[in-house]
């Protein structure tokens, strides 16, 4: 349920509301607005009609039902959640991209590619420390190492860095080093995960697993807002279907279905929901157009010597011809890169 506050309601007023959420058994999430206060009351489906005697308080102008089962994630809880990390907008008219490969493999290689992706118009530098491998024998990231080196290449650009944590043993330690924590797809459902990124003030994105529908990737954000961080960027990055010519098939339909259903910022990850170069830029130029708010590309200085995901990643030149490709069509959109 929604508790909207009359315009102008004074404190008191809304702190009472929130005294008599938590009295009838409820958690209550507070969003302050320019003109007024909003206040989700979370918890037990069937006490919900007790919520609705709500309306008789001082200050309350309606208490209103949110019909999904992602409450919080919901647009009608909120209309719209813009991300900041520092200058850094995701979710505003200015798309981001996120670029760098799959794996930190060495300090040379990080640098090498953080330098090629900020010049060519990157804003967050992507790269791994701690990868999920499908196989036990595959290259499984350098750990701290690798964070180490992602914070020498932000301090050298001044690119802010994204990076997965797989455990949640390892949150806090990733959150150390990380601007953006990323829960990958194999992890969208791993709950242990999801509650201990949500008790970490740090913006999260969030990854749909190849199995997942729309509903379960909303639902698993449910579980981050249930620990008021609503810094969270859902990113579509393709699903697993009948197909074979392509890794994955990126369900760019989830782009504008998810804008109808949430106030999370959508980012598209061509790169996975492809796995192969080739594709990447049509691809990410169809996200924008489909509305995404922006991009995941892996790029490698020499994809042919990855440890990881060489054949999807496009080189500093190619990702830099990508980029502007991009720029015609942000415009068209009334949006900048």
């Amino acid at each position: 349920m929604i508790i909207v506050m009359q315009a102008g309601a004074p404190e008191e007023e809304l702190q009472q509301v929130l005294r008599r959420v938590e009295q009838l058994g409820y958690h209550p999430h507070l969003i302050r607005g320019t003109q007024r206060n909003v206040v989700g009351a979370v918890g037990d489906e069937r006490g919900k009609a007790r919520l609705q005697s709500l309306e008789a308080l001082p200050g309350v102008e309606s208490v209103v039902r949110i019909l999904q089962p992602f409450k919080l994630a919901s647009r009608e809880f909120r209309p719209k959640t813009v991300v900041k990390i520092g200058e850094v907008e995701i979710g505003s008219d200015r798309l981001v991209v996120m670029a760098g490969p799959c794996s930190v493999e060495s300090e040379g290689q990080i640098l090498e590619c953080a330098h090629a992706v900020k010049a060519a118009g990157a804003t967050i530098l992507r790269g791994g420390a701690f990868k999920p491998r499908t196989s036990p024998y595959s290259f499984q990231g350098l750990g701290e190492q690798g964070l180490k080196m992602l914070a020498l290449a932000r301090e050298t650009t001044g690119l802010k860095i994204v990076t997965e944590v797989l455990n949640p043993q390892d949150v806090e330690l990733v959150a150390r080093y990380a601007d953006i924590l990323q829960v990958g797809a194999r992890n969208m459902q791993n709950f242990a995960l999801l509650n201990a990124v949500g008790e970490v003030r740090k913006p999260v994105l969030l990854k749909r697993g190849m199995s997942a529908t729309i509903q379960d990737l909303l639902m698993s954000a449910e579980y981050i807002l249930s620990h008021e961080n609503y810094d969270v960027i859902l990113c579509e990055r393709g699903i697993r279907t009948f197909e074979t010519a392509t890794r994955f098939t990126l369900d760019l339909n989830a782009v504008p279905v998810l804008q109808k259903l949430t106030h999370l910022p959508v980012i598209a990850d061509p790169s996975h929901g492809t796995g192969h170069w080739e594709y990447v830029t049509a691809m990410a130029r169809a996200a924008i157009a489909a509305g995404a708010d922006g991009l995941m590309v892996e790029v490698h200085p020499k994809p042919e010597e990855a440890l990881s995901d060489g054949v999807q990643s496009l080189t500093p030149a190619r990702f830099q011809e990508l980029m502007r490709q991009l720029d015609p069509i942000a415009r068209a959109l009334g949006r900048t890169l």
